[in-house]
């Protein structure tokens, strides 16, 4: 990858729904040539995909949270559980330190809060952190 490369990665990363002709002009090159270099990133995995920014709190999830997950036993009933709750997961990270997993969350209440970690003590042991702000 070169300077382009990076410069044209970045602007994609701002606003992924630009013409190739706009993304040109941004990066000095013609639309045609900046259009050949996203197909070429494409093609060698460096751009994945495309993607929505969202915002949880208006799509009904205001709460964030941070669980930091630890398991002393079997990872397989926690990891069976956190498929049955796609609404509130975000991400699971398989982590070294302190906890085996990191698992971020949004919740539509504080009470969907409490009563996915009524559930979740079942199979897990946790550390709650609530985000204040972004």
């Amino acid at each position: 990858m070169d300077r382009t490369d990076h410069h044209i990665v970045n602007e994609l990363s701002q606003n992924s729904r630009m013409t190739m002709k706009e993304l040109g002009e941004k990066v000095h090159l013609t639309g045609q040539a900046a259009s050949d270099r996203v197909a070429k990133l494409e093609e060698n995995g460096v751009i994945e995909g495309y993607s929505v920014k969202v915002n949880d709190a208006k799509m009904g999830y205001p709460v964030h949270v941070f669980l930091h997950i630890i398991i002393h036993t079997a990872h397989k009933p926690y990891l069976s559980f956190i498929q049955t709750q796609d609404p509130y997961i975000i991400n699971n990270y398989r982590i070294s330190g302190d906890g085996c997993y990191l698992l971020e969350c949004k919740f539509p209440s504080h009470e969907h809060v409490d009563t996915f970690l009524e559930s979740l003590q079942e199979h897990a042991n946790y550390k709650l952190s609530i985000v204040v702000s972004k």
